[in-house]
Order: structure tokens, then sequence, then C-alpha cells
């Protein structure tokens, strides 16, 4: 892989991972099309995809740390209350268990679990069909098309009032199962989560945020399941330069991409994104026949 190459997928990393119109898809495409060969299998992806969860962090940074205090406060009270329960128990007493879910940002905790949980079954069980069908231009051309008719949706669909508090878990584990079909490459990931999300009633800024942030687990935990195939890998310090290149641009493009796409939800403009779904999504189910 050359430089070049490189910085044109953290870019195209960058956009795609946070616009509604598939990262996955896209570079599926691009190295369908191109013929480009990462030289060390799935490294640059985790390291792209690394980046992009970099620049969630960044947007989002004040809303994690609660949320990471608010984690650490529940699995204190959890012990506690193991503790008051053994207690009573073994005395007959009474003793007032602590409330876990107490406010917003331990609810929404507690939803990210509920939307992980499905979405980590999903991809672990999924990814050998997923890296198959990466390999042509006829899935992600048809999971483009899909892409654009749940962005059509997302623009007609009513404005909902609910922030965590409102959310039932139900609706948190519903969204985990699409973030886990998702994974599909040409089914956008944000357009998919968001979508739901909408349906379920979120309010679209809530929606957008509920989005990004319950993909750190879901992207950590990729990187986790795929660290024992880099270790049997090799890779020269110039390539990993060449990577670390890539995985930058793609966090900072990708920083830009969250900003803009909070304002794009708030005006219903999805249907722009819906008509470049389509129109790419047919480029490439044409190419699959004439490449």
């Amino acid at each position: 892989m050359t430089l070049i190459q490189s910085i044109l997928m953290g870019i195209i990393q960058g956009l795609t991972e946070f616009l509604p119109i598939s990262s996955s898809g896209h570079l599926a495409i691009f190295q369908n099309i191109f013929n480009i060969n990462t030289d060390t299998g799935l490294l640059f992806d985790v390291m792209l995809h690394l980046g992009t969860l970099f620049a969630v962090i960044l947007v989002y940074k004040k809303d994690i740390y609660k949320l990471i205090r608010e984690t650490i406060r529940m699995i204190r009270d959890i012990t506690i209350n193991l503790k008051l329960w053994s207690r009573n128990r073994r005395t007959g007493e009474a003793f007032r268990y602590k409330k876990i879910v107490h406010n917003n940002y331990s609810k929404f905790v507690v939803l990210i679990i509920f939307s992980t949980v499905p979405t980590g079954i999903i991809g672990f069980v999924a990814r050998d069909l997923v890296a198959y069908l990466g390999k042509t231009l006829l899935v992600p051309g048809i999971c483009l098309l899909i892409t654009g008719v749940l962005l059509l949706i997302t623009d007609f669909s009513k404005d909902g009032q609910k922030v965590p508090k409102d959310v039932s878990y139900s609706n948190g584990f519903l969204i985990g199962i699409c973030q886990g079909i998702a994974t599909l490459p040409g089914l956008s990931r944000s357009g998919a989560t968001i979508v739901a999300c909408l349906l379920s009633g979120f309010n679209r800024k809530f929606a957008v945020k509920y989005s990004f942030i319950m993909s750190i687990p879901a992207i950590l935990g990729a990187a986790l399941v795929e660290l024992p195939a880099l270790g049997s890998e090799s890779i020269t310090f110039k390539l990993f330069g060449i990577y670390l290149i890539g995985t930058i641009v793609a966090s900072f493009v990708g920083y830009f991409c969250i900003k803009g796409l909070l304002n794009i939800v708030k005006k219903k403009k999805f249907k722009y994104f819906a008509y470049y779904c389509f129109t790419i999504g047919f480029i490439a189910i044409a190419a699959n026949y004439l490449v």
C-alpha cells in the first residue's frame, strides 16, 4: 500500500463511518475496483476504525466521562447491594438496597449494554461471512440501496422526544440488533442505528449521540476479537507508518463529519445521502458484472 492510498482510504473511512453511507461498503468497493491489497489483512481496517473511534471520544468526551463515572458508581452500588443481600439473608434484617439506575446517564449505560450484547453476538458469528461478502461488489451495492431506503424513512419519520429515562431496554436491544446486521458491507451502521433510534421515538439529537457512543464498545470488541490474527501478521516499520497516517486522517475527517451530521439530522437532509447511496449502489452492481 502506498501513502496516497492510505490517505485516500483514511478520508473514505472518516467520511463514510459517520455520514450514513457505509464505510465498509465504500472501502470494499474502493479495494475491489482499484485492486488494493492492504498487505497485513485486517490490521489497516482495525486501525482505521480505531481512528474514527478517537473522533467519537473527542466529540462526546463530556458524555463519555459521565458514562464512565456512572459505570464505576453502579459497580460500587451493585457490590454494596450484594453485601446487603448476604447480610439480610444471614441476619433476617431488611436493610434497604441502593438504587442502581437513578439518572439519565446510569440508564444510558444499561441501554448501551443491552445494545452491545446482540451486536457482539451477530458480529462474532457472522464475521467470516461479512469478510467473504466484502470481496464482491454485488453485496455492497445491494446493501447501499437498502441504506438509501432507510435514509428516506429517516427524513419522513416524526420527531420523537425520548431521552434515556424514556427509552425501554427492548428498544436498546433492537437497536443493537440493527447495529449487528449493519456489519454487512454497504449497510450503513450509523444510518441503520439512527433510523432505529428515530423509529423508536428518540429525540433527534439523542439519536445521533446514542448511535455514535454505542459504537465504542462494538469497535473495541471487534478489535479485541481480531488481536490473535493480527499478532501472526508481519509488518515493516515503514508500512506501519503509512497505516498510522491513514488512521490520523480518518480521525481528523471523522471529527468534523460528526459535527456536521448533528445539523443534518436536525434539518432532515438525509434524502441527499439516500440519492448518493442509490447512485453508488447501482454503479457497484453494474461494475460487479463489468469489472
